[in-house]
């Protein structure tokens, strides 16, 4: 499925989640095409929220801070298996016991991306490890940080998006996101 940076295979699909080509991941760029993504919300025990500014080598909003951790969905891959594996790329949580509770979805379009998303939710305490180059610098922040941040620096707006109703709740309720223990 990976042959180089740009070069992963990736799903394109209809507004009904349905495969209608495969393309590597720099035409699927170019040409704004729909595709699936997955984001995963990481929440800390203590209420807190892990944003992480994107590396400025990215493909898309590079330089911009993002609330989820997550990407595109390669070829063939479900959604589950994706939000495993980018958790592993990005942040280093690859533990058997991690549970990676789905919390919706959607579309999401703009000028510069079209896509489908499935939206997930893990709860993490442990070290956390950016090996792959994808991010830049990450903080835990409280929702009055988080507020801060946003009126201070760009944010994905996808994961903005999607996520918009759950971080209302996430902030506003003591009922976490994830049902797992």
């Amino acid at each position: 499925m990976v042959a180089a940076a740009g070069h992963e295979l990736v799903d394109i699909v209809d507004e009904h989640d349905v495969v209608v080509a495969v393309v590597d991941r720099r035409r699927m760029r170019a040409e704004r095409l729909r595709h699936r993504a997955v984001f995963i919300m990481v929440t800390s025990p203590d209420g807190r929220l892990l944003v992480h500014r994107r590396s400025d080598t990215k493909d898309l909003w590079p330089g911009w801070w993002d609330m989820a951790v997550g990407g595109v969905v390669g070829a063939g891959e479900s959604y589950h298996d994706a939000a495993r594996r980018e958790l592993a790329e990005e942040i280093g949580v690859d533990h058997p016991d991690v549970i990676i509770e789905p919390v919706g979805g959607g579309a999401y379009t703009d000028a510069e991306v079209s896509l489908i998303g499935r939206c997930y939710a893990v709860m993490w305490d442990g070290p956390l490890h950016f090996a792959d180059g994808e991010v830049a610098e990450a903080r835990w922040v409280t929702g009055a940080e988080f507020e801060q941040l946003r009126r201070e620096h760009p944010f994905l707006p996808d994961s903005l998006a999607l996520f918009g109703h759950l971080i209302e709740q996430f902030w506003t309720s003591s009922i976490p996101l994830t049902t797992g223990e």
